[in-house]
């Protein structure tokens, strides 16, 4: 397992770099100027071309690029163009109400999904898999944008169970902080399970289908714990990696819905921060995301050591 973890460990260094080094060169190809966002037309030409040098967006792209990733080795992430805060202070404002709503995204997803996919498996071709498949099908081909119209039609102007808008922290007010929490995460969570069942259904009928089934099926075993003993946990490599994917897509990616919602969270951040041409807060958004995403794969790369150990020694 130390192996493993050495070697993903390693292979975060150029993922890193490639993702910094292409997000930097895209975002100085975006027309238009951070100076110009900043200042007004009427401003002088030479107050501009102070400020634009004292930012060093004078010098050249790749030597901006070296600069900047200086800085990152000092633990520097740079300061916000629009407000001069530290970015790691803009990013930590924002990170919060993102893992909360992740979090809670993914509760629901695994509460919806695990049931549903395995119920689906078990009872193939019944008017319960029939269900499943068409849930899952219905999550997935729906937009989230969509979705998060009719949740808030339904939920918060017709039965006015729940705000529609706005975000209070569940750390501080758990109650108000859950039901603003909860259309958004519905939200992700449902379109999430979607996958997710579909997944576990796919995988756990394949693995039905092997003779290790047979031959604990015909020692007298029970068919909930051939399911809990036998399939499930060999069916659980493909779920984990979809869990994976989506986790770090939720945390940096859930740009509609923090928009539908009013959410102050790190996708509406970075969104804001390409409109405004904020390139350090944009740069230092897109790091942390990436950071984040490594992360989530090298959990689930642990996790496939500790579902088959077969997986440790390669």
């Amino acid at each position: 397992m130390g192996r493993l973890l050495l070697r993903r460990l390693g292979a975060m260094v150029p993922v890193l770099l490639l993702v910094t080094a292409g997000v930097f060169a895209l975002l100085h190809l975006i027309p238009g100027d951070p100076i110009d966002v900043m200042m007004a037309e009427s401003v002088d030409a030479t107050a501009k071309e102070s400020l634009r040098k004292e930012l060093g967006l004078d010098r050249p792209i790749p030597a901006q690029y070296v600069l900047w990733m200086g800085r990152i080795l000092r633990g520097d992430l740079g300061r916000s163009i629009r407000n001069g805060e530290p970015v790691i202070e803009n990013v930590g404002r924002r990170l919060r109400p993102s893992l909360e709503l992740a979090l809670l995204a993914m509760t629901i997803s695994l509460l919806v999904a695990f049931p549903l996919g395995i119920v689906s498996a078990v009872r193939h071709n019944t008017s319960v898999d029939r269900v499943g498949t068409t849930f899952a099908l219905f999550g997935i081909c729906m937009p989230n944008f969509l979705l998060a119209l009719l949740l808030i039609f339904l939920f918060g102007v017709t039965l006015r169970w729940l705000p529609i808008s706005g975000y209070t922290d569940p750390l501080e007010e758990p109650l108000n902080g859950l039901r603003s929490l909860t259309l958004p995460a519905v939200t992700l969570g449902l379109a999430l399970a979607a996958v997710v069942t579909r997944t576990l259904r796919s995988s756990l009928l394949e693995a039905l289908a092997d003779d290790y089934v047979r031959t604990a099926r015909a020692k007298g075993l029970s068919e909930w714990r051939v399911i809990r003993g036998h399939v499930l946990k060999n069916a659980l490599i493909p779920v984990v990696t979809v869990l994976g994917l989506q986790l770090g897509t939720l945390i940096g990616g859930a740009v509609i819905t923090e928009y539908v919602f009013a959410l102050p969270g790190v996708g509406r951040l970075v969104v804001d921060a390409v409109f405004a041409r904020d390139y350090p807060l944009v740069q230092g958004v897109v790091l942390l995301i990436a950071v984040g995403f490594i992360l989530s794969n090298l959990l689930v790369d642990l996790l496939y050591g500790v579902i088959d150990p077969r997986i440790r020694s390669r």
